[in-house]
C-alpha cells in the first residue's frame, strides 16, 4: 500500500468538493536554528465546522500527525519545537517551527476532512484516485 493510499485511508477521504481549496505556503529551505512559519489558506467551507490538521512525512518514513484543530501531538519534543493556530475569520491554519534541525526535514501537509493539498515547486496535479488534490511544503 502506497503512502498516499495510507494517508487517504487514515483521514477517510472518500471524495472531494471541487469548490474547497487549501493553499499552502511555498516550499522553503532553512538553516539549522532558524524558524519557519507555514500557512494554509482555506476557502469554500466553514472552518468552524471542520477539523484541520498538520501532518508531516520525513524521507523514507510513515506520515506523522503533528497538530489537529488546536492541539499539538502528545510528543513532548514537538511541543517544544512547533506551535499551531487557526484563525477561522481569516480562514487560515498556521504551524510555526522553531530552532529547526536537519531531522525536521520533511514534507508538511495541511489536511481537512475529504481534502488534502500539497504545495511544491511545481503545480499541483490532480491524481486519478477519486481526483483528490495532494501537495506539501518541502523543507
Amino acid at each position: 500500500m502506497s503512502w498516499l493510499t495510507q494517508l487517504l485511508d487514515y483521514f477517510h477521504l472518500t471524495g472531494v468538493c471541487s469548490q474547497i481549496k487549501l493553499e499552502q505556503s511555498a516550499s522553503v529551505a532553512k538553516r539549522p536554528g532558524e524558524t519557519v512559519k507555514m500557512s494554509c489558506i482555506t476557502s469554500g467551507f466553514d472552518m468552524t465546522k471542520h477539523y484541520m490538521h498538520w501532518i508531516r512525512q520525513k524521507p523514507g518514513r510513515w506520515i506523522f500527525h503533528m497538530w489537529g484543530s488546536g492541539s499539538l501531538t502528545k510528543n513532548d519534543a514537538l511541543k517544544n519545537k512547533f506551535s499551531g493556530s487557526r484563525d477561522t475569520s481569516a480562514g487560515t491554519v498556521t504551524i510555526t517551527g522553531q530552532s529547526l534541525q536537519p531531522e525536521d526535514t520533511a514534507v508538511y501537509y495541511c489536511v481537512r476532512c475529504r481534502t488534502v493539498m500539497q504545495t511544491t515547486v511545481k503545480p499541483v496535479q490532480k491524481l486519478s484516485r477519486q481526483q483528490t488534490d495532494i501537495g506539501a511544503i518541502i523543507m
